[in-house]
C-alpha cells in the first residue's frame, strides 16, 4: 500500500468541543487572551489525538482545532493577503455561509511566522511528524478566492499582468511546503472545492449565460496546483481532497466527476485523490477510469454531514462497483469530508462522529483484512 494513504482513513476536521467553542466565543469578545485560548487549544489537541489513537487511525490530524475555516485562516498566512468581511457569504443549499474573505493588499509571499508551522510544529509534540497528514487547502483554491467578485479589483491592482500572480502564487506554496518539510512534515493533502465548482452543470450555465465549457478554467487550476507543488522533496507525498462544499451540513454543487476526470485524476501530480462518493449528488465511479495506475483513490462513502450510520453491507458493495474502475489494491475508505470544515462543525454529534470512523475501520477489516 501507497505510504500516502491507509485503507482506513480521514479527511481531517473534526467537530469542535463546547469548550474550545466557549473559549474563541470569550476570545472574540475579548474576555479572553490569545495565550489563553492556545492553552484551550492544546488540550482539546491533546485528547483529540487520544480519541485518535483509540479509533485505530495510523494518520493524525489537530482536527483544524486553531482555525475558524479550513481555507481562509490558512489564506490570511501568506504576506500580501488580507481578512475582510464582505457584504455576503457564500450561498449553500439552504444557508449562507459567513461572510469573511481573502483580498489581497500587496504581492503574494511567502511568510516564515505562517500559522500553519505552529499547527505542525504542536501536533508533531504528541506524535511522530511523518504520522501527521498536515491539511491545506490548495492553490487554485487561494486564487479563487482572490479573484471572488471584487476581491479582483485588488489582483488586477497588484497584479496587472496574470502570469505575475501565477508565479507568486506558486513560489509562496513552494516556499511554504519546503519549509513543513524541513518541521518534520511527510503528508501534506490539499483541499480543494475548485473541481467540484466545475462539476456543476447548472452553476455554469447561469455563470456563463448558457455556455458550458470550463476547459480554460480547468487547466489554470491544474497549473496552479500543479505549479505550486513542484521541485518538492520526492518523500513529501501530496494527496487531494475534492469538495463539493461542507458547511454546517449543506453544500454547495452537485455533479458527478465526468466533466473534470481527465483532466484532475489524469493530470494533476498528486499521490491520492480524496473523493466524495456518499449520495446521489457526486455521480458514478466510472470517472475513476481515468486514475493513473500509480495514483490512489480514497472513497468518501461513508457522509459527515449527518449522524445516520450508513449500511455495512451497501458501502461494501459500493467498493467493489468502484474496483471495476481502480483496483482493489489502490482504493481506501474515509468519510466524504471533514466533520467540520468551519467552527460551526456539521449537524452530528462527537459520538456519532466516532460511530463513523468505527464502521469505516470494521468495512476495511472486513474488506482487506485487519492491518
Amino acid at each position: 500500500m501507497c505510504k500516502t494513504v491507509n485503507r482506513y482513513e480521514i479527511v481531517g476536521s473534526f467537530l469542535r468541543p463546547e469548550a474550545l467553542k466557549e473559549a474563541r466565543s470569550a476570545f472574540e469578545a475579548g474576555n479572553l487572551t490569545q495565550a489563553e485560548l492556545t492553552k484551550v487549544e492544546d488540550q482539546a489537541i491533546a485528547d483529540l489525538v487520544e480519541k485518535q489513537k483509540k479509533a485505530g487511525l495510523e494518520v493524525f490530524s489537530d482536527g483544524e482545532f486553531r482555525r475558524s475555516y479550513w481555507h481562509l485562516d490558512f489564506f490570511w498566512g501568506f504576506n500580501g493577503v488580507e481578512h475582510i468581511v464582505r457584504d455576503q457569504g457564500y450561498l449553500f443549499h439552504g444557508e449562507e455561509t459567513r461572510a469573511d474573505s481573502a483580498r489581497l493588499s500587496g504581492k503574494i509571499a511567502f511568510n516564515p511566522e505562517h500559522s500553519v508551522f505552529a499547527e505542525f510544529t504542536s501536533l508533531a509534540k504528541l506524535v511522530a511528524p511523518e504520522k501527521i497528514r498536515q491539511s491545506i487547502p490548495a492553490p487554485a483554491q487561494l486564487f479563487a478566492e482572490l479573484v471572488r467578485e471584487d476581491n479582483e479589483d485588488w489582483v488586477n491592482r497588484f497584479y496587472p499582468n496574470r502570469e505575475d500572480l501565477y508565479a507568486d502564487i506558486a513560489k509562496a506554496y513552494q516556499e511554504t511546503l519546503r519549509h513543513l518539510y524541513d518541521l518534520g512534515a511527510r503528508q501534506v493533502k490539499l483541499d480543494d472545492c475548485t473541481w467540484g465548482m466545475l462539476v456543476d452543470k447548472n452553476f455554469w450555465e447561469t455563470m456563463t449565460n448558457g455556455e458550458y465549457d470550463t476547459s480554460a478554467l480547468q487547466e489554470l487550476y491544474l497549473k496552479l496546483n500543479n505549479e505550486g507543488i513542484q521541485n518538492l522533496p520526492e518523500d513529501l507525498k501530496i494527496t487531494t481532497h475534492i469538495c463539493r462544499g461542507n458547511y454546517h451540513s449543506t453544500w454547495a454543487t452537485s455533479g458527478g466527476y465526468e466533466p473534470v476526470g481527465e483532466v484532475l485524476f489524469g493530470q494533476e501530480d498528486a499521490d491520492a485523490f480524496f473523493l466524495e462518493f456518499d449520495d446521489e449528488r457526486s455521480g458514478d465511479f466510472s470517472p475513476l477510469r481515468h486514475l493513473p495506475e500509480d495514483k490512489f483513490v480514497v472513497l468518501g462513502l461513508v457522509t459527515s454531514k449527518d449522524g445516520k450510520l450508513e449500511d455495512k453491507e451497501t458501502i461494501i458493495n459500493r467498493i467493489h462497483e468502484a474496483a471495476k474502475y481502480v483496483d482493489l489494491d489502490r482504493i481506501s475508505l474515509s468519510p466524504q469530508c471533514g466533520f467540520a470544515s468551519t467552527e460551526e462543525g456539521n449537524i452530528l454529534t462527537e459520538e456519532d462522529q466516532w460511530k463513523k470512523l468505527q464502521l469505516i475501520k470494521e468495512i476495511t477489516e472486513e474488506v482487506w483484512g485487519a492491518a
